[in-house]
């Protein structure tokens, strides 16, 4: 039996993490959970999976039985924790994730900030204690199935994008875009900050970000493909030219329990859980290049990368805080590139090889998008 921790359980990648659980009861037994501030969710979860450990921001006043609170940090470290599914928002999983992986624990990682903001630390972590780090989000879990077995060099990654919800509007009217629009996604069901992040495709650059940590990929080897249909999850192409894609319904459930029984394929008892791809019907697969002009935080948020040291950890932090602002109506949709932007030209960087400065680089990120959001609005 496989003892997890789940980070960010009433999320959307959390409640869908118990769904497997659920479906499996004799596979796993769920040792932590750790929420925000849901907490009629939360003490849901908690009666029904009794945990032994439990956090969320703020305590809930009402009884947790014979659940102990813990710190995130000290609960993946536990002796007998197997794997920790890290799918908390934003900087909040950084701290939990490198305890796990100084403490030897896997990492399901579905979370792609503290990666964004830290991958060289976590890479560097992943190494040195024997921990692993094992993809979630469905692209980089689409890449890391279609190598496995595969003994040839990377010639290019190719992650496919749907493209959101204003994949066809004029650019003229991008700028009167409410948060109601912008959070119906084509094809996937998300959280909000990560269906926000979609529409202006910096969701996109996280995963070639992720993607260049995870998998050891130069950066101008990872390609961003406009793929409408949201069926090719991520493809990579190996030196002979051969390509291989991983394929199905728009469903984070399958990345999920790949990575929770990895290295096995197990069949859901329920298969109304994982839906299947019908090739019963006629379908459509098409690609298009994708027009940076529509996606200026694409591009923002890759030469930021690039730049190295603490620039990625600013970029992470900025860009939660002009979600949150347009969200919250204080900034329009086509601010939130002009906030980051604005934040990242501000920032003077430091070399990001230790967890304090890039912990400082969030938190002063965070100030100085407030500050420009605030002048925006």
């Amino acid at each position: 039996m496989k003892k997890i921790v789940v980070l960010g359980s009433t999320g959307s990648i959390g409640t869908q993490t118990l769904d497997i659980v659920r479906a499996f009861p004799e596979k796993f037994e769920v040792v932590g959970l750790a929420a925000g501030v849901n907490h009629d969710l939360f003490l849901q979860q908690v009666a029904e999976f009794h945990p032994r450990y439990a956090y969320c921001i703020d305590p809930p006043s009402a009884s947790l039985g014979d659940t102990k609170f813990l710190p995130m940090e000290e609960m993946v470290a536990l002796p007998d924790v197997d794997l920790v599914m890290a799918a908390t928002t934003g900087a909040a999983g950084l701290v939990p994730i490198l305890s796990a992986l100084e403490h030897g624990k896997a990492v399901a990682l579905s979370n792609k900030e503290p990666i964004v903001m830290a991958g060289p630390l976590l890479k560097e972590w992943e190494q040195r204690f024997g921990g692993a780090i094992l993809p979630v989000d469905s692209e980089p879990s689409a890449i890391w199935q279609c190598i496995q077995g595969e003994s040839g060099s990377i010639r290019r990654l190719i992650i496919t994008a749907s493209g959101g919800p204003f994949r066809t509007m004029p650019l003229d009217e991008l700028n009167s875009v409410t948060p109601g629009q912008a959070l119906r996604h084509p094809t996937w069901q998300m959280g909000p900050k990560i269906t926000i992040d979609s529409a202006t495709l910096m969701n996109k650059a996280f995963e070639v970000i992720e993607s260049h940590w995870l998998f050891d990929v130069p950066w101008k080897n990872i390609e961003v493909v406009i793929h409408p249909q949201s069926t090719i999850h991520s493809m990579v192409e190996f030196e002979d030219g051969s390509v291989k894609a991983q394929m199905g319904p728009p469903s984070m459930r399958l990345p999920i329990q790949y990575a929770l029984f990895y290295p096995d394929r197990l069949r859901n008892p329920d298969d109304s859980l994982i839906p299947r791809l019908d090739t019963g019907i006629a379908q459509s697969l098409d690609f298009r290049p994708m027009e940076p002009e529509r996606y200026p935080c694409f591009t923002l948020a890759l030469s930021t990368a690039q730049q190295g040291g603490t620039y990625p950890a600013v970029l992470s932090a900025a860009d939660e805080v002009a979600v949150n602002s347009f969200l919250n109506g204080k900034i329009a949709f086509t601010d939130i590139h002009r906030l980051v932007a604005t934040v990242v030209d501000a920032h003077t960087p430091a070399s990001g090889s230790t967890l304090e400065e890039l912990l400082a680089a969030d938190q002063w990120a965070i100030q100085e998008a407030r500050r420009v959001a605030g002048e925006l609005a």
